[in-house]
């Protein structure tokens, strides 16, 4: 399998798309104006315990309380229980892959490695006032506040180190039980007395040294995390998460990436230390772009993400699939279209659903949809065709890296299925509720559409170069322009040697825009 990353980065927004086989697997977006805080340390403080929940709310500083449950309260254990328990003197139960770049880089799950709740209610825990450590373990989603826990995880380019355990995980995806066997040994060595490592499935073949070095390094930031604690207010940020391009390198460009692409030569650099640092056997396959063409249009990913934004798929046998997401679940239905079969009916659905489901599981991963999800299959009457349909899904889902759980299907023709949700999917990401149809639909958000027009703009290079240049907008989207993303279209007059003026017109559909040269003086 070929896989590539490529990573479209400039001042107001960056992009990244891993990329297999030619297809968009995974999409991730990051603004300067929105930076995400999963994998962020806060000072906070409880103002609110819920005993009829087991859960608190704690104000870390944003503008809703963030959400702590009773099972993700660290309890500090005495010497004598901590050796009781301490996983090198067994084998330690294995970590659980999941998204790596979207909880702050730790690739396993949230409770793989937590001490089981024992029973302790949460108000002989916390008292409302009390001041308390936390991570953010998923970013705010919709409505809802920030997941928090005390169970504080720092990842690495190797490891995960983890100050509130004493065991010592290696990840699933290294199969080799003999490299397992050295990878445990190795860490079980060198690991502080009292304090946990996941071995992330990066280090697969990595030698010992490699391990001492990053252990010490983790620690040491623990320590310095540990002392600014101490002395800070609250509600603080104490510890930042490294920004998308860093974490990107750290926990997509494995081994089985044969290059990573980006088209900033600042960040490229930056790159090029981290990986002198962490990772210097893969620093040949780091190239910069410096092609005329927009990254993301010279690898075809503009119209990957188009697509991905689209309530229609349609298949290449002429079928077509309809993705419609609700606050509490996502419907998928599945429709022959105009495929019409070559033999009997029932030999053309089951080729229809065979190929919706590859596709089905595709968008999943590349649109980020998470909660409950009901994919309504074109009905079958052999028994024998629905348990190829539900085999195929659950091996189409095999390599995303957050957790489902597919039931069989219904005799209604019904798939039911969860997927972990970790973030915000992509549509929510990208677009924002229809002010035309009173949110009964969406629409591109005023800030896609203005960094739409600073792309085309960049994108036409050679004809605005040096020239005046007009720009016919929506007028909330000339407003912005002239307000929060003024600084943005100052630089790309830069880079142009341009002037660049934008007019609002009240005829123009929010998404549509006109750019055009002026007749020079």
């Amino acid at each position: 399998m070929s896989a590539e990353l490529i990573i479209d980065s400039n001042a107001f927004e960056t992009r990244v798309a891993l990329v297999e086989n030619g297809q968009v697997a995974e999409l991730y977006v990051e603004r300067s104006s929105d930076r995400g805080i999963a994998g962020n340390i806060y000072k906070g403080r409880v103002v609110r315990v819920l005993p009829g929940m087991q859960a608190a709310f704690v104000d870390i500083g944003l503008d809703k309380a963030a959400f702590l449950y009773v099972s993700d309260i660290y309890r500090p254990m005495g010497e004598i229980e901590q050796l009781f328990i301490s996983s090198c003197e067994h084998e330690a139960a294995d970590a659980k892959p999941n998204g790596a770049i979207e909880n702050g880089g730790c690739e396993y799950g949230e409770s793989d490695f937590r001490h089981a709740y024992d029973g302790i209610p949460i108000e002989d825990r916390l008292q409302e006032g009390q001041e308390i450590l936390v991570q953010v373990a998923k970013e705010p989603i919709g409505s809802k506040g920030a997941r928090i826990t005390t169970h504080i995880t720092l990842p690495g380019r190797n490891l995960v180190f983890m100050p509130t355990m004493d065991r010592v995980g290696v990840s699933r995806r290294i199969e080799d039980e003999t490299e397992r066997k050295r990878l445990r040994e190795i860490m079980c060595e060198i690991k502080p007395p009292y304090r946990g490592f996941i071995v992330r499935t990066a280090a697969e073949g990595v030698e010992r040294e490699k391990f001492q070095s990053e252990s010490d390094f983790v620690a040491k930031l623990w320590q310095t995390i540990q002392r600014r604690s101490e002395n800070a207010s609250v509600p603080s940020l104490i510890y930042q998460e490294l920004d998308i391009t860093l974490r990107a390198v750290r926990d997509l460009f494995t081994k089985e990436v044969d290059r990573l692409v980006i088209d900033s030569e600042a960040e490229y650099r930056k790159i090029l230390n981290f990986t002198e640092t962490f990772m210097p056997s893969l620093q040949n396959e780091v190239e910069l772009h410096e092609g005329d063409e927009p990254i993301f249009d010279a690898y075809g990913i503009e119209m990957e993400i188009q697509r991905a934004l689209s309530k229609k798929i349609w298949l290449k046998s002429g079928g077509y699939i309809v993705i419609e997401s609700t606050e509490a679940l996502t419907a998928i239905d599945v429709n022959t279209g105009r495929y019409v079969g070559k033999r009997n009916l029932e030999e053309t659905i089951l080729k229809t659903n065979l190929e919706a489901v590859k596709e089905i599981a595709y968008q999943l991963r590349l649109r980020n949809l998470g909660g409950i999800i009901i994919i309504d299959f074109i009905d079958m009457e052999k028994e024998a065709n629905r348990e190829k349909v539900w085999n195929a899904l659950r091996d189409a889902t095999y390599k995303d890296k957050s957790k489902s759980n597919i039931l069989r299907m219904s005799d209604l023709g019904l798939i039911e299925m969860t997927r972990k949700r970790t973030k915000e999917s992509i549509g929510q990401v990208l677009c924002e509720p229809c002010f035309y149809c009173d949110g009964e639909g969406y629409l591109k958000s005023k800030q896609t559409i203005c960094y739409e027009v600073l792309r085309d703009l960049e994108r036409q290079k050679r004809d605005f170069y040096g020239r005046k240049v007009l720009v016919m907008a929506h007028p909330e989207v000339a407003a912005m322009f002239y307000d929060e993303e003024r600084g943005a279209l100052e630089r790309v007059e830069e880079s142009l040697h341009a002037l660049v003026s934008v007019k609002a017109d009240l005829n123009l559909h929010l998404e549509n825009y006109d750019i055009a040269l002026l007749e020079s003086e």
